[in-house]
């Protein structure tokens, strides 16, 4: 199971249309992927909230979905990454209620920044109606991420990447989720996001909590080349995709077949691995908290 995936084959969860997300997610499937969650991408509340209402009537025939993940809009500008920081926006109630109405049914995850003006009210909303919240995109300190896992977020979206590093002084949000026994860490393990001597340190820190996920964009299975991502440019080099002109990373175009076998390389146990993308995964949605 991938609980965090953009797209593939030139197709974004953003915006495709059935046959699209069909032909994405039967992708995915072919490279392990069992079960793939769309992930999408920052924009307006008033588009999100579209495309919610379109996703609830395609995602019934689509085999293999099991729901959709909003990264955004809820997060911290100086760590949007490749997000477009013009549609980032405080979590505030009425933005909260318009998406879980809009998402009923589907909506089963979402990324939120815990340091965000209103944001543990949030976290607290989402929880209750079932949602799981993900601390990512984040300038929290150590303190500000205990406080959402402890007001219910469960998960981190791509530990190290969008928020500081394990610093021996200020741990920060991945201190924090290491310090939850009830929080899985997602991992994009391509060799790229994360180094592979860290890669193995993770699952040695948190063992039976990691979840490898993709991060897939759209480019995912095309190659080398010019793609989107959120309305915004993307160069793919080497399988690398970055926002043009720039180094900043633009999620990735790994499948869970090769994540597996990064991890492996990297001297992961292959049990740990296993795990890591079905039964610790499949825990987070089945609401497990250790």
């Amino acid at each position: 199971m991938d609980l965090h995936c953009h797209g593939a084959l030139g197709h974004s969860f953003d915006d495709a249309d059935v046959t699209g997300v069909t032909a994405a997610v039967a992708f995915h499937r072919e490279h392990g992927s069992d079960g793939v969650m769309l992930s999408l991408v920052s924009a307006p509340i008033e588009r999100l909230v579209h495309r919610l209402a379109e996703l609830r009537r395609i995602l019934p025939d689509v085999p293999g979905a099991v729901g959709v993940h909003l990264e955004g809009p809820f997060l911290a500008t100086d760590r949007c990454g490749a997000h477009d920081p013009r549609a980032l926006t405080p979590p505030t109630t009425e933005a909260v209620h318009s998406l879980l109405a809009a998402g009923d049914g589907i909506l089963r995850q979402v990324t939120i920044a815990p340091e965000l003006p209103g944001a543990l009210a949030a976290v607290r909303a989402f929880t209750d109606a079932g949602v799981v919240v993900a601390v990512g995109h984040t300038e929290a300190s150590y303190a500000e991420a205990l406080a959402a896992f402890d007001s219910g977020a469960r998960l981190l979206t791509h530990a190290f990447n969008a928020m500081a590093g394990l610093h021996h002084r200020h741990p920060g949000p991945v201190g924090a989720a290491l310090d939850r026994e009830d929080v899985v860490l997602e991992l994009i393990a391509d060799g790229v996001h994360v180094h592979p001597t860290l890669i193995r340190t993770l699952f040695d820190a948190a063992p039976g909590r990691v979840a490898l996920v993709t991060d897939a964009m759209s480019a995912t299975g095309l190659g080398d080349g010019t793609f989107t991502l959120g309305g915004r440019a993307v160069e793919v080099t080497d399988g690398r995709p970055v926002l043009r002109g720039t180094d900043t990373l633009a999620g990735s175009t790994l499948t869970l077949d090769r994540a597996v076998e990064v991890c492996l390389r990297a001297g992961v146990p292959e049990g740990a691995v296993r795990a890591a993308i079905s039964t610790v995964p499949a825990g987070v949605l089945a609401g497990d908290r250790g």
